[in-house]
């Protein structure tokens, strides 16, 4: 059997969540399928697959294998569409991530716009609360909120501007010690994002070249949810500390406010960021031609709309 055949099964399988799911989609029965998993294990020499009747789990060594088969499938694709041209039309499966929110409110209409221009693309809009390595883990695409380190990543700045603030509804602030300095966050009832920092803030030095203040806590609640902070900001169960558009709306409208302001970070940076090469794949160039505008424009509404909320809190 060829290897390479034999690891798109392999990938597919963990994929679709089945043999049977990978079977479909390749068009092949479930014992080609079976037959090209127990391929690879014989010609690795170590079992790859844990198979239950209804789930795949990948054993150790199946998890670094697949991360590997991942890199040659992609580069082999890459490759493939090179030799066509640059001109080659975009088509295939589009993979990308991004946070929750950023991805659901802002990320996913560029993505409904792309689509409908490029009917032979398809897309794959992964939300995830954490940074994932794009390249093991086999995404083309992901928007970033945040400093990059250095790496082998390509990144577009796509906005700025965006900025953590602390805020606490009035009900709350109305019956708890005031804050007016990160200090007096130790005191205090902390909502925190586990993304966010989970038992301490960082805050800028009070003069350049000092040392940047880290508040310590014991948070009284963690979640891995914006929704559910600032649920529980709005409800007046603690302070806690989001992206200003996630907080924009209920600023807005009275539900919470923001403080600390004298002492906010640096406003972070917004890219999107693809693995070393891709660009010179024609789905994942023309996405990123066509949703970096877009997204500018959107965040820089959205950083206007941070500056009238400094004056409204």
């Amino acid at each position: 059997m060829d290897r390479i055949e034999a690891m798109t099964v392999f990938i597919a399988a963990l994929d679709e969540g089945s043999l049977a799911g990978a079977g479909r989609r390749l068009g092949k029965s479930p014992a080609a399928v079976s037959r090209a998993i127990a391929f690879l294990e014989n010609h690795v020499g170590t079992e790859l697959l844990h198979r239950t009747t209804r789930t795949l789990k990948l054993s150790e060594a199946g998890e670094r294998y697949a991360a590997a088969c991942r890199r040659v499938l992609a580069d082999l694709l890459e490759a493939d569409l090179s030799a066509a041209g640059e001109k080659a039309a975009p088509r295939g499966t589009l993979t990308i991530t991004a946070p929750p929110i950023s991805g659901e409110e802002i990320l996913r209409p560029v993505v409904d716009a792309y689509i409908e221009a490029f009917p032979t693309v398809s897309v794959n809009l992964l939300l995830l609360d954490r940074h994932v390595n794009l390249v093991e883990e086999g995404f083309d695409v992901a928007l970033r909120v945040g400093e990059l380190p250095d790496s082998a990543l390509v990144a577009v700045k796509v906005g700025e501007g965006v900025k953590r603030v602390v805020v606490a509804s009035p009900r709350y602030l109305a019956t708890n010690p005031e804050i007016r300095e990160p200090a007096d966050l130790a005191s205090h009832r902390i909502v925190s994002l586990i993304s966010h920092g989970t038992e301490s803030w960082v805050f800028p030095p009070v003069k350049a070249g000092a040392v940047a203040r880290s508040v310590q806590f014991k948070p009284r609640l963690q979640v891995n949810s914006v929704r559910a902070a600032l649920a529980s900001a709005v409800e007046g169960r603690g302070v806690t500390r989001l992206y200003t558009y996630h907080v924009a709306e209920r600023v807005r409208d009275g539900s919470l406010k923001i403080i600390l302001r004298d002492c906010e970070p640096a406003a972070m940076p917004v890219h999107l960021i693809v693995p070393q090469g891709r660009l010179s794949v024609p789905k994942v160039r023309s996405f990123v031609d066509f949703a970096a505008p877009r997204l500018r424009a959107a965040f820089a509404r959205l950083s206007a709309e941070a500056v009238a909320l400094a004056d409204e809190s």
